[in-house]
This record gives structure tokens, sequence and C-alpha cells, in this order.
């Protein structure tokens, strides 16, 4: 499976078989965390954890999540880097998981005080804000399925009310040099499905993305979504930068420009 096929068909899962992960999965996981990078900058922590369920763990404050016996666990820092940091580097674990034919569940809530914060030590100034089951799916319950219908994860905002050309009045043709990162950019998960970015392509080398504060995670929404985009075009073969702008087309009203990715020459 490559990185594409992966992109598209991800799916979170909720119900886990209970094996424990292989010691050559673990070995694989780690170094997709030491080898996980972002452009951005940050304060981020990454850990795989196993959990004991012959002692009786269960992920009780998460009733959804049935079966799983490894998490792992990110901390970062309460800036905006670090948050599109989370979503950038961690995504790449996540595919990467997916590739091994392995399942996960982005889980973003308060952690302190719970199982998953026992007896861990964070650098300064970093704060566990998303775990994440990682293991062999079972197939999904009943309740799974309700609750995926309820997430609406197989929902998304079409192409053309994402995406735009030179103005915010013009949707993107689906012929652009960028159609292709922006359509696995659309394929992102997002919380409650949210979608809160937007792209506006200016020419051939390129776009300016925006978004739309949705809850307290809508930039790590984002930086998942641009790790698909990046990893897209590295896929192609384009070397692009993000960057921040000088000067960007005004937005809708709502709307907050965030970066800009090119690929013209320095």
């Amino acid at each position: 499976m490559n990185l594409l096929e992966a992109i598209k068909e991800r799916r979170s899962v909720r119900s886990y078989d209970g094996n424990r992960l292989t010691d050559l999965e673990i070995a694989t996981l780690l170094d997709a965390i030491n080898e996980s990078s972002s452009p951005f900058g940050c304060r981020l922590s990454i850990r795989l954890k196993e959990f004991d369920l012959r002692k009786g763990y269960r992920p009780t404050t998460y009733g959804m999540i049935k079966g799983a016996r490894h998490f792992f666990l990110l901390a970062s820092g309460a800036d905006g880097e670090s948050a599109l940091s989370t979503g950038f580097r961690f995504e790449q674990i996540v595919l990467k998981a997916w590739q091994m034919g392995l399942g996960t569940c982005w889980i973003a809530a308060t952690f302190k005080g719970s199982d998953f914060d026992r007896d861990q030590t964070w650098p300064e100034g970093e704060t566990l804000r998303i775990v994440c089951p990682v293991g062999t799916a079972a197939p999904p319950t009943a309740t799974e399925r309700l609750t995926r219908l309820a997430l609406r994860s197989a929902n998304r905002l079409p192409f053309d009310r994402l995406f735009y050309h030179t103005d915010f009045h013009t949707p993107l043709h689906k012929d652009n040099r960028f159609a292709e990162p922006l359509e696995m950019l659309r394929l992102a998960p997002s919380s409650t499905n949210s979608q809160p970015w937007r792209a506006l392509v200016c020419d051939n080398h390129t776009v300016h993305f925006y978004y739309r504060h949705k809850n307290d995670i809508s930039l790590i929404d984002c930086g998942i979504g641009f790790c698909h985009f990046h990893k897209t075009e590295k896929f192609r073969g384009h070397d692009g930068i993000f960057f921040k702008a000088d000067a960007t087309p005004a937005p809708p009203r709502d709307w907050k420009y965030l970066i800009s990715y090119t690929t013209a020459p320095a």
C-alpha cells in the first residue's frame, strides 16, 4: 500500500482484538516516531505505551474504545505552532500504522489525572493533549457503526466549497496543478468532521491556507490536513516549503490566514 492509498483508505478504528503488538511492529512504530518531522517548529513529545489488560485496565473514560492495549501519548505546548506540528507529525505515524495493517483513532481531551497521564513526566510547557489506540482491528460493533454515522466520519464537504482559485468567488477546478494534494487534504480526518481548512491557489507555484476556528483542536486538524497535502507533494516529486506570506488576499468573514506553500525558486 503506498501513501496515497493509505490516505484514501484509512479510517478510525475503535474496536481492537486485544492482542499485543509484535516486537517488530513496536520497533517500526518507534522508528516512525523518530523519523517524523514538522516544518512548523514545536514543543512535542510522542510516546508509545502498553497497558496490561489482564490487570484490569480499561480506558473507561473513553468507552468508545474497546480492546486496545497500546496507546500513543502526545504532549505538546499550548501555542499554535505546536498544535500544527502535533497534527502534522503524528499523522505521518498514523498513516504508517495503516500501511502496516494497524488501526488508530485520534482522541483529544483533558487527560490530567487519567491512567494515560499517570507516571508520565513531560518536558516543561508540555501537556498531554492526544491519546491514540493502535492495534489490529476487531470487527466493528454496532455502537462503533452508530458512532461513525453520528460523527459523519465518511462525509466531507465537496472540493469546490473548500478550495478556490485567484479569489474566493472562483472554485478551484480539478485539473489544477494542486488539485491532487488538496484532494488528499480534503480527505483528512478532523474533529467532528469540521474540516476547518480552506485554500486559495494563486498560481502554479503558491497556495495560501486559511482556517476557521471550530473548536480547541482546529489547528491540530489543520496540521493533519497539511501533512496529507505535503506528503502528496513529496510523493509526486514536488519540493516545496511552507512560509508566512507578507501579504495575502483578504478572506471571507471568520476565516483567518494561517500559512502558505510554494514550489517557486527562492
